[in-house]
């Protein structure tokens, strides 16, 4: 099974860009952030008919999740629980029912910037929710994937230029650690599983000639509970997208798991 986590930047924007990798990469999986649509109006028959299921949780010009799928879906959810108030669309779950069902929980975390102020308060506060969210998933113990657009620079070997991101809410010390939380439930990073190399990444800015420099940072993320990395086959990050026509700033990760 590839199961693959994209933040498109916009499904509009994306609407031949997002084809086209899929047709190329041919995921079962894909695990959308920042659609940037509501639910009705999101393309849905663009990805049906590719054989994809199409389950969104959407919201009208920023943030929204969507998850495709090549196998059926059930018991979707949307909204991250732990906070009734949160009209926030960045979080959606799953469960794709193939020879081994998936637990899949497709996130688009906080930014968090400026920070400190309400909106890193706001991300340090969703990222405890998200703790508990997968500490119960865990407490399943089937397959679980969290995937998405973490917002969060783990390492300094995940950012090209790290000197630049100190005082950045995506790699301050209070994010990180937030992160490791999570991990330390016994979640692996899939990709640094396969990779422990530096200079791989995940997202360039549009500004001042990121990609071209390759000034990068790995903020897009899928974290396996270890029913999930017992089958952990292969793992990637899809760069060349980057240089496609019309581009989102971030390009696919993607995973393979044994059936």
């Amino acid at each position: 099974m590839k199961i693959a986590t994209f933040n498109i930047n916009g499904i509009k924007a994306r609407t031949e860009a997002l084809p086209e990798w899929l047709d190329a990469a041919a995921p079962d999986v894909v695990l959308l952030q920042e659609i940037k649509s509501q639910d009705a109006d999101f393309p849905r028959e663009v990805f049906e008919g590719r054989g994809y299921f199409v389950e969104t949780h959407g919201q009208k010009g920023f943030n929204g999740v969507a998850i495709l799928s090549k196998l059926p879906l059930e018991d979707v959810a949307r909204g991250l629980p732990g906070d009734d108030t949160d009209e926030q669309a960045r979080w959606i779950e799953a469960t794709a029912t193939g020879k081994t069902a998936v637990r899949l929980c497709g996130l688009y975390l906080p930014n968090g910037n400026p920070a400190p102020g309400p909106k890193f308060d706001y991300k340090l506060g969703w990222m405890d929710r998200m703790r508990a969210r997968a500490a119960a998933l865990l407490a399943e113990e089937v397959p679980v994937v969290l995937g998405g657009d973490y917002n969060v620079i783990p390492q300094a070997e995940d950012a090209a230029r790290p000197e630049a991101w100190v005082e950045d809410a995506l790699f301050r010390p209070e994010s990180r650690a937030a992160l490791r939380r999570i991990e330390y439930l016994g979640y692996t990073d899939a990709f640094r599983a396969r990779e422990p190399r530096p200079g791989h990444y995940s997202f360039w800015d549009y500004q001042a000639g990121a990609w071209a420099k390759n000034n990068g940072i790995r903020i897009d993320h899928l974290l396996l509970s270890p029913q999930a990395a017992d089958r952990l086959r292969a793992a990637g990050i899809d760069k060349a997208v980057r240089g496609g026509e019309k581009p989102s700033d971030h390009v696919p990760v993607w995973v393979e798991l044994d059936a």
